[in-house]
């Protein structure tokens, strides 16, 4: 058999497949940090598209709680609108009421019936007059019953007085006002 020295071949072979070795481990290095710092490139990129999307939300946000501040108050302005109008309609109806009232007194008291102090506490009128006779006293509380501005009327005191004649009274009485209807127009939105 020949003697051959396969020692430099293998040497060769050894450094070849050593440099093939490094430059493939090189590759994958320089591929490994290129795919690394492209990563986090990409990641950067979402995390700043992210942060813009949440502040143009916090943005859009803040921009509609304002809206609905703005109309939170608009509709408090409304409701104290509305109550406004039901107290100036309230007035408005009861502002011919006491020319009502008198009338209707005035319409209530019989002949012979002579009133001498009204006072009125709310819906409550308490009438002192002076009568020629007990039947006069009916009469008027007759009269008053049957009114559409009094109700409930109540002798509290009747005294014989000779003011009037032998059969003359002086009398004390309550009688209860009727409340007039306040319509309130309500808005027809419902807003």
């Amino acid at each position: 058999m020949a003697k051959i020295n396969l020692l430099p071949w293998r040497e060769e072979y050894r450094q070849t497949k050593k440099r093939e070795f490094l430059e493939i481990a090189v590759v994958v290095l320089v591929v490994g940090l290129l795919t690394s710092f492209l990563w986090g490139q990409v990641i950067d990129a979402r995390i700043d598209n992210q942060t813009s999307r949440n502040q143009l939300l916090e943005s859009e946000i803040a921009a509609l709680e304002m809206k609905v501040k703005e109309i939170q108050d608009l509709k408090r302005k409304k409701q104290e609108m509305l109550d406004r109008m039901a107290v100036i309609q309230a007035l408005q109806a009861n502002r011919p009421d006491i020319v009502r009232i008198f009338d209707e007194l005035v319409k209530a008291t019989p002949e012979g019936v002579y009133l001498s102090e009204w006072q009125r506490v709310d819906d409550n009128v308490s009438i002192t007059g002076f009568a020629e006779s007990n039947n006069r006293v009916s009469a008027l509380m007759r009269n008053l019953d049957g009114s559409y501005k009094f109700t409930e009327p109540n002798l509290t005191k009747v005294e014989a007085d000779p003011t009037l004649g032998e059969q003359g009274n002086k009398f004390e009485m309550r009688v209860q006002l009727t409340k007039p209807e306040v319509v309130v127009e309500q808005d027809k939105t419902g807003a």
